[in-house]
């Protein structure tokens, strides 16, 4: 924890100039911000898209989400450390459709997902237990934080209970907090001991101020976000052509083409590395259902690493609906004679 008196109680006098440079003046909210990933226990609804050092994901169902703006400082954690900090450069605003679950006896969203016990679901609030949720679809706004460019890895400088003590309200409970800057500020300064990294971060805040800001909206696809995150949690970090890869290169594929349909078939996905993703979407590789293999176009045999792939069988177990899926993308890229 960070004693408040103690933060303006310099050590040396390189340190002393730099904090000269650090004023509230015209600096930005601070926001900490929660970032689970796969390790999420709450099951009320299918999570979010995040990618740490790249960008957040929110919704209008999260208290504080229309506060957030462009040139305020995230810091993300998972309740145990600081997973990283950077500056918010953009937000892309959409809309969506979003899944709701909640207990079927007493309709609260406060339900976990037990992985090793019978019936899978909990309550949190009146402690039934259930086999499957029920479930309600609302529209929501989708906001999306692009804040790749000065984002400093934090993990291992400081802990959650640290983390707590520099939020207005140590003792709230909810994903999106406000923070002290000048607190945040100080901790980082402390532990890092890199007097121009936190500076470069102030300045980039100020800088987004200074220069102003439009919010953009994009045409995305509905529930999108929701669906990779479902598929990350069933089917982890694997490319199902290719094998294990991490989770930034891998993109939630359609077996079918969502933009006719429009929907998100259960089991209608599989996660793909990006470059087979396109692949597969323009049909130079796909799946021969009758003997679980991949098929690879000749044009593509000059390259090593997709023809080595020919022939070779998928990377994770298929269900009969996948299998339904992929035997109609083959039928529609390589029709049988």
């Amino acid at each position: 924890m960070i004693p408040e008196a103690d933060i303006g109680a310099s050590r040396d006098y390189e340190l002393v100039d730099v904090r000269a440079n650090f004023t509230t003046k015209n600096v930005a909210a601070a926001w900490l911000m929660l970032a689970l990933g796969a390790n999420r226990e709450h099951a009320g609804n299918d999570g979010y898209d995040d990618r740490a050092s790249l960008h957040y994901s929110w919704d209008s169902t999260v208290q504080n989400h229309a506060r957030v703006a462009v040139g305020d400082v995230i810091a993300l954690w998972d309740r145990k450390e600081l997973v990283g900090v950077s500056v918010i450069e953009a937000i892309n605003t959409a809309s969506a459709e979003k899944v709701l679950y909640s207990c079927p006896r007493c309709g609260k969203a406060d339900i976990k997902r037990r992985h090793r016990e019978k019936p899978a679901y909990r309550c949190g609030k009146c402690g039934h237990l259930f086999a499957a949720p029920r479930q309600k679809t609302k529209s929501v706004t989708t906001y999306r934080s692009s804040h790749g460019k000065r984002w400093m890895n934090g993990r291992g400088l400081l802990s959650g209970s640290e983390l707590r003590a520099l939020c207005e309200s140590p003792k709230s409970q909810l994903s999106m907090r406000p923070a002290r800057w000048e607190r945040l500020r100080q901790a980082l300064l402390d532990a890092t001991g890199q007097a121009s990294t936190v500076k470069d971060i102030a300045a980039a805040a100020r800088l987004a101020i200074a220069g102003g800001h439009k919010e953009s909206f994009v045409r995305t696809r509905v529930g999108q976000e929701a669906f990779r995150a479902r598929l990350l949690r069933e089917q982890g970090e694997v490319c199902a052509f290719t094998g294990p890869t991490p989770a930034d290169a891998l993109e939630a594929a359609h077996l079918y083409s969502y933009a006719e349909s429009g929907e998100h078939h259960e089991y209608g996905g599989l996660l793909l590395r990006r470059d087979i993703h396109r692949l597969f979407d323009l049909g130079h590789i796909a799946v021969d259902v009758a003997s679980g293999t991949l098929d690879v176009i000749p044009s593509l045999h000059g390259y090593p690493c997709y023809a080595q792939l020919h022939g070779q069988p998928v990377a994770v177990q298929l269900r009969p609906e996948h299998r339904v899926w992929l035997d109609a993308h083959w039928l529609g890229k390589r029709p049988r004679a």
